[in-house]
């Protein structure tokens, strides 16, 4: 199946993968390890059985513009297209309070650079901030396979001097001013805990 994205590049996802609402959650661990988002779909799921909290990934509007169909019973799409650019990843709801955030990975031992964030994504959170939500972002360093939680304010101050020639977030930077997530069994990514050591307002 062919993915087009609005800026017109191609994304292809194997013919033998049907889009569905959701991905099925794995509750146990695999020895191919895990990808950030599946680390974090399962912290979710045990947030969620456990009344802790009821936060989902969001789901991308898609345009269906091709659709097979090779048997009478089964519809199979062969190329779609993204409707518009995506918000963050997350959101839902936490102690009475919306929460929101993104979910970045990156390679990088160093720093987090913020080419990996986009305008539209940080004007989003900032919205969400102004109606007093619960905004962060959560950066997984994969080689050093460190997790960490940055308030939203720490990610606009580095953003707004990105003109200036700000490229990236220091990794020390994470380490003094943001709350290193505990990689764990169940739940898997607790980023909920790390959130409570944050001044909620600040978050």
């Amino acid at each position: 199946m062919t993915m087009n994205y609005p800026n017109g590049r191609r994304y292809s996802v194997s013919s033998s993968s049907d889009i569905k609402g959701s991905k099925k959650i794995n509750t146990k661990f695999s020895n191919r390890g895990m990808t950030f988002e599946e680390m974090i779909n399962e912290t979710n799921l045990y947030y969620l059985q456990r009344d802790i909290a009821v936060i989902h990934k969001k789901p991308t509007p898609i345009q269906i513009v091709k659709v097979d169909y090779p048997k009478r019973s089964a519809a199979k799409i062969k190329e779609a297209y993204f409707k518009q650019a995506s918000t963050t990843d997350y959101n839902g709801v936490y102690q009475g309070r919306y929460l929101d955030f993104e979910a970045k990975e990156t390679k990088n031992k160093t720093s987090f650079p913020l080419a990996n964030l986009h305008d539209h994504q940080v004007y989003h959170m900032k919205k969400c901030v102004k109606q007093q939500g619960i905004v962060f972002v959560l950066v997984w360093f994969s080689t050093l396979k460190r997790c960490f939680l940055l308030s939203s304010s720490s990610v606009f101050d580095f953003w707004d001097k990105k003109q200036n020639g700000k490229k990236s977030i220091p990794l020390s930077f994470f380490e003094s001013d943001g709350i290193e997530v505990s990689i764990g069994f169940a739940p898997r990514v607790d980023y909920l805990a790390a959130l409570e050591k944050l001044t909620i307002g600040g978050a």
